[in-house]
């Protein structure tokens, strides 16, 4: 099995398929105007005085679907159980659906799963499932069609919420939708957010904003924390705590009372849930990532492409895991961010 020094197994792996992106999202990469207009409202003076542009990684070094394949094997062998498959966004990865195939009936492997922004999803869809994809995650932070492009850099609403029932009309269960909520940007609909899901029997997941942006301009004032979130929907919906199926994982979860959909809270910045990660992460670029946080990558894209057996990689990915952080320190003094955004890093 693949345990760390803190006693913890690991049962959950990440993997991001591309680091490239079609939104351009405020809390991630914020590249339009309106995110910099954003932030220079908050800040005296900006980090750095224009919007960053993403450097993409050269797509020779994104790993192959052979290569994405072989990790997923071995890591299943050594206890993993559960696989999402990330970006910036999978949809924009040529043939998505193969690897799906490839990867859906490896033997061990109990939950296959994938957390995208929905844009491409209506091509995708009828494939994926069909290809053996069970379960799907959208991004959706906003049901106004102004404040979803200002957050988004996209027009896309209406396309995000005809993948959303297309997932369900296919199939898909459970469609969970995310939102990420930002103060002073889309925390005012919150309960609209929560009484779509309601009305459509989806699972909401809001989601406390996190220092992952490329323009490292994240600001603590701008979380709204998982307790303000949930107080505020007490207020509104009578919500009665979900059972807890997994102690590892990383939301709070409540569902409706007629049990029509559900509302999770995900803080890892208020209240994180460290003492409990089971999870792995592989950047689309090869690198292992033992924390969302981590400010060191361990590359085993290099021992992939060097002629390493199974079992030299398998020590490794062992000796890795051991070396997982005890915890994040978002908030305090001593926090540095990591080098690359969300988007290079996987979801």
């Amino acid at each position: 099995m693949l345990q760390d020094s803190h006693g913890r197994i690991l049962r959950d792996l990440r993997v991001s398929l591309t680091d490239r992106c079609n939104f351009r999202c405020l809390y991630c990469l914020p590249e339009t105007e309106a995110a910099h207009n954003f932030y220079r409202g908050h800040w005296a003076n900006l980090p750095n005085s224009k919007p960053i542009l993403q450097q993409w990684v050269p797509r020779t070094h994104l790993l192959s679907f052979e290569e994405i394949e072989r990790v997923i094997r071995l890591a299943v062998g050594l206890g993993i159980q559960k696989i999402r498959l990330t970006g910036g966004e999978p949809l924009l990865r040529n043939d998505i659906e193969t690897l799906v195939a490839r990867i859906a009936t490896l033997p061990g492997l109990e939950d296959l799963a994938m957390t995208t922004n929905g844009f491409l999803f209506p091509q995708k869809g009828q494939a994926l499932r069909q290809a053996g994809l069970r379960r799907i995650s959208f991004s959706l932070d906003s049901l106004d069609r102004d404040n979803f492009k200002k957050i988004t850099g996209r027009d896309g609403l209406a396309e995000v919420l005809k993948s959303i029932s297309l997932a369900q009309e296919l199939g898909f269960h459970p469609v969970k939708v995310n939102a990420v909520v930002i103060r002073g940007l889309n925390d005012h609909e919150i309960e609209a957010l929560a009484d779509f899901a309601h009305e459509h029997g989806l699972a909401m997941r809001f989601i406390e904003f996190m220092p992952l942006d490329s323009a490292r301009a994240w600001l603590k004032e701008l979380v709204v924390s998982g307790r303000e979130v949930l107080d505020r929907l007490k207020q509104r919906f009578d919500l009665r705590p979900a059972l807890a199926d997994n102690p590892s994982s990383t939301s709070k979860r409540w569902i409706f009372a007629d049990g029509r959909g559900e509302i999770g809270i995900i803080a890892p910045v208020s209240e994180p849930f460290c003492g409990h990660c089971n999870r792995l992460r592989l950047t689309a670029d090869g690198k292992i990532r033992t924390c969302l946080f981590s400010i060191t990558e361990h590359d085993l894209r290099s021992r992939l492409r060097n002629g390493e057996s199974d079992d030299q990689i398998v020590s490794w990915l062992k000796g890795v895991v051991w070396q997982k952080e005890a915890r994040h320190h978002i908030g305090e003094p001593e926090f540095v961010p990591p080098s690359r955004s969300m988007s290079c890093i996987g979801g």
